[in-house]
């Protein structure tokens, strides 16, 4: 079976911090036309910063753009199961194709704890759920152990790994190998042929934002045997990575790098940093030697 590659979608504001919906799709368009599909409300797509209602209505406007010639995963995720039930049972009704739950914010959890809201979760939809594991945000870390269990649930399809440790995800590549239909995406960016090389079913990426194209390439390469190219447009993304993330917070970087390329984007909802002269001229800078501006 082919790999995949998700991007993990920008979602567009205006000027007065409301959604920018059409700007959305613009993004989604530009994703699936590159041969991306699409996870929406995740880290790079704010999902701290918006409303229930606002995730609902973001998800029907991605999957009715997409209109089925992508794959689409939504990001369910909150801090307690309560909320995380009826964004999760809201999804199963859209039709996506999968349901990411990141794990519990805030909320101090043991890995009982986590079997617990994972399965409850799994347990009330019809939609293949996927375990999203991004400790360095959350504080609430899947141990490999724990996805081996979650794994036998009937509706527990996968994990995305965005820990960006080699060892965990090797462990959950692991867990994948010996549980059939567990599949495993990896979300650091630097890994995404290593983790293709490894077993992983594909990836799902921020970065592709602001390079649907590289990505595209890594996986279509990939699928096609030809290690060669794949190892070149990897060695490109890797190296867009190093120099972009140097300077700041990762989604911020990546919202900030799109919008220099297309201001339809718009900024982030606040608190999130506002943009700095400087530093976008150094953005700039990337975006030229990159071949993006």
């Amino acid at each position: 079976m082919s790999k995949q590659a998700f991007v993990a979608l920008v979602t567009c504001f205006n000027e007065d911090e409301t959604i920018n919906y059409e700007a959305t799709r613009a993004q989604v368009r530009r994703q699936v036309a590159a041969g991306n599909n699409i996870m929406c409300a995740g880290t790079n797509g704010d999902f701290t910063a918006l409303t229930h209602d606002e995730k609902i209505r973001l998800t029907e406007e991605v999957v009715d753009e997409v209109a089925g010639r992508a794959r689409v995963i939504v990001n369910a995720g909150m801090p307690a199961t309560f909320e995380t039930l009826q964004l999760a049972r809201s999804f199963d009704r859209i039709g996506v194709d999968g349901i990411a739950v990141i794990t519990p914010f805030f909320i101090a959890c043991t890995q009982d704890g986590l079997i617990r809201h994972f399965s409850t979760v799994a347990d009330a939809v019809d939609t293949p759920v996927y375990l999203y594991d991004i400790p360095a945000r959350t504080q609430n870390h899947i141990e490999p152990e724990t996805a081996r269990k979650l794994a036998t649930h009937g509706n527990i399809a996968g994990i995305k790994d965005s820990g960006g440790a080699q060892q965990t995800l090797e462990a959950y590549l692991r867990v994948a190998k010996d549980v059939p239909g567990f599949e495993v995406y990896s979300g650091p960016d630097h890994l995404v042929l290593w983790s293709l090389q490894n077993g992983a079913a594909g990836c799902i990426s921020g970065l592709g934002n602001a390079l649907p194209d590289v990505l595209a390439g890594i996986l279509d390469a990939f699928n096609a045997g030809d290690i060669a190219e794949a190892e070149r447009q990897q060695a490109i993304y890797a190296a867009f990575r190093t120099d972009l993330y140097a300077l700041g917070f990762a989604p911020a970087m990546v919202k900030r790098s799109l919008y220099l390329q297309d201001p339809s984007v718009g900024a982030s909802r606040q608190p999130a940093l506002l943009p700095d002269p400087d530093q976008d001229d150094r953005i700039i800078d990337i975006l030229r030697r990159y071949q993006r501006l």
